[in-house]
């Protein structure tokens, strides 16, 4: 086997092809096993030729439009091969090629550094605002409500839902292109109710943090829930594209209740993941993202989640009860740290078990889930997707108290703020349970 050349390619350049990317190599070579050997150099010819893979390619630092240019050439009578996207915030750009190309691009590019495969992200599958303190916070003699501020969800899409009317201020759909706002798997639409419903389908009864804040749907996963490495990046690449395009109605918070099993590099700064989202932050946006589901065994935080800059939300179980704190706890399901890379994880913990929030008419969630429907206009949801939005409306209500705070000092503040837990292990329980209260000064 590994007289192949695409082995010998993998072989010499291992250090430019992350993990994902060597094993979808090497495993173009499985349909040999049942293959006689004279037909083994025509099978593999036709492979390099013809096999299409999705990729992310990282160019040197400062080298992004030089290395586009040498890909770009590359890809000159190359009908298979193809540019997708530019992402020049973090030098990268998405590509379809093929193998043999592939070893061109190793061979003869001097400015790419490395080359990823375009793996799949997914979404991270009442009484939640007052048991976080985030209902009628009152400064200044002034009820809190994040008016004047914009959560960008990055998601599924937005239903516009009477509960956000007015206040979807911008939709893009990164899937399938369409131009009003919409929400075929409903993910998207429980998650913009947990920031921002106002609660009028339900007389106040179910409102998120910021009821008065803006929301802008950015969809980047499909019907299932499903999407790529590169459909994120574009989805943080267009927020911030939104912003030096509007700088009087900028995005404030990003909010991303997705991700992917963290990938294993020399450090967390050479996940693509997180380079786009540490890009945002430096831009001045908060970002919020959810630790993931997968507690609760340790090391389990997700990508983009694993970054040391952005918050990482976990969920909190308030057993439904707003009064009583004394039986709250972690969820068994949100995702412990440290990270793979060995830094504390999550930041704080943030109601997260069987939220009540918008509902999405004959989505793909509504559809298979008919038993957590609640009345007409909701739907009940669990996980550190939950917990993500409503740290993020927090973060919100944080941000009208005072909107000169750097995405930094609204971490600081969060986790100042938070209270129970103190002496707990903090790649459990983090900073302790987000307490609106204590964090807008």
């Amino acid at each position: 086997m590994f007289g192949y050349s695409m082995v010998q390619t993998v072989r010499s350049h291992s250090h430019k092809l992350d993990k994902s990317l060597r094993e979808k190599v090497l495993n173009l070579y499985k349909p040999f096993k049942w293959t006689p050997c004279f037909l083994h150099n025509i099978l593999e010819g036709y492979i390099k030729k013809n096999k299409k893979m999705s990729v992310i390619i990282e160019f040197e630092k400062d080298c992004f439009e030089e290395g586009c240019s040498e890909v770009d050439h590359i890809f000159t009578n190359q009908r298979r091969c193809q540019i997708r996207n530019q992402f020049s915030v973090i030098s990268c750009c998405s590509a379809e090629i093929t193998p043999s190309v592939l070893d061109e691009l190793l061979t003869s590019c001097n400015h790419v550094k490395k080359i990823y495969l375009n793996r799949e992200v997914r979404a991270l599958l009442d009484v939640a605002v007052p048991s976080a303190n985030a209902k009628n916070v009152i400064r200044n003699g002034t009820t809190i409500t994040g008016e004047g501020i914009t959560i960008a969800i990055i998601d599924t899409g937005i239903y516009p839902h009477q509960d956000l009317s007015g206040r979807i201020t911008g939709f893009v759909d990164l899937i399938n292109q369409k131009t009003e706002p919409y929400d075929d798997n409903g993910h998207g639409t429980h998650c913009a109710g947990d920031a921002a419903a106002d609660g009028s389908a339900s007389s106040g009864v179910y409102s998120g943090p910021a009821l008065k804040a803006n929301v802008i749907g950015v969809k980047v996963l499909d019907k299932l829930g499903s999407g790529s490495l590169e459909t994120v990046m574009q989805g943080v690449q267009w927020c911030i594209d939104y912003n030096e395009q509007n700088p009087d109605r900028k995005i404030h918070i990003i909010s991303m209740s997705l991700g992917a099993a963290a990938q294993q590099y020399n450090n967390e700064n050479d996940d693509p993941m997180v380079q786009i989202v540490e890009a945002a932050w430096a831009k001045g946006i908060v970002v919020c993202v959810a630790a993931g589901n997968e507690g609760p065994e340790g090391q389990t935080i997700a990508s983009p989640g694993i970054s040391d800059q952005v918050i990482t939300v976990g969920a909190l179980d308030d057993r439904d009860s707003a009064e009583s704190r004394t039986d709250d706890d972690v969820a068994s399901f949100s995702s412990r740290g440290p990270t793979i890379y060995g830094n504390v994880k999550p930041d704080i913990l943030a109601p997260g078990v069987n939220i009540v929030s918008l509902r999405s008419p004959n989505s793909y969630l509504d559809k298979l889930q008919k038993s957590n429907r609640v009345g007409s206009q909701y739907f009940v949801l669990s996980g550190t997707s939950m917990a993500t939005p409503i740290c993020a409306g927090i973060a919100a209500l944080i941000l009208q108290n005072n909107p000169n705070l750097t995405p930094q000092e609204v971490k600081s503040l969060l986790k100042n703020g938070a209270d129970l837990w103190k002496d707990r292990d903090p790649n459990v329980y983090g900073a302790g349970y987000i307490n609106a209260e204590n964090a807008i000064l």
